[in-house]
């Protein structure tokens, strides 16, 4: 088991930045790739950035491009989310996710709670 607990999230104006944490604890972390998705009101989840386990590969939806950076320390069990220039259209509850796999038919084993982000015009 792998447990996962995210922070960072708030209300923020458009154009601000947030980092986005997700703590693990369970299992060895490194074992796992990791990834944030988030989930807009009235809309499906959605995939955000993955990083590998050593952080040697990323990978970001289109939409966030340029604008979000994942990252890890695999010592302090930990993965992050740095979103700049945030959006409107951002405002979702992300959640951060744990697999062995890799790509869009990567199944994800273990979920975190969620944190909001909402972002104001």
């Amino acid at each position: 088991q792998v447990q996962l607990v995210e922070s960072g999230g708030g209300l923020v104006q458009t154009g601000d930045s947030l980092r986005l944490s997700c703590a693990a604890s369970g299992r060895t972390f490194s074992n796992y790739n990791m990834a944030w998705f988030r989930q807009a009101p009235g809309k499906e989840r959605e995939f955000v950035a993955a990083i590998s386990r050593f952080s040697a590969v990323t990978s970001y939806a289109d939409s966030v491009k340029g604008r979000f950076t994942i990252s890890r320390d695999n010592a302090k069990n930990t993965v992050y989310l740095q979103i700049n220039s945030l959006k409107p259209e951002d405002t979702a509850v992300y959640y951060c996710a744990a697999t062995f796999g890799w790509g869009p038919g990567a199944r994800y084993d273990y979920w975190g709670q969620g944190t909001q982000v909402t972002v104001s015009s």
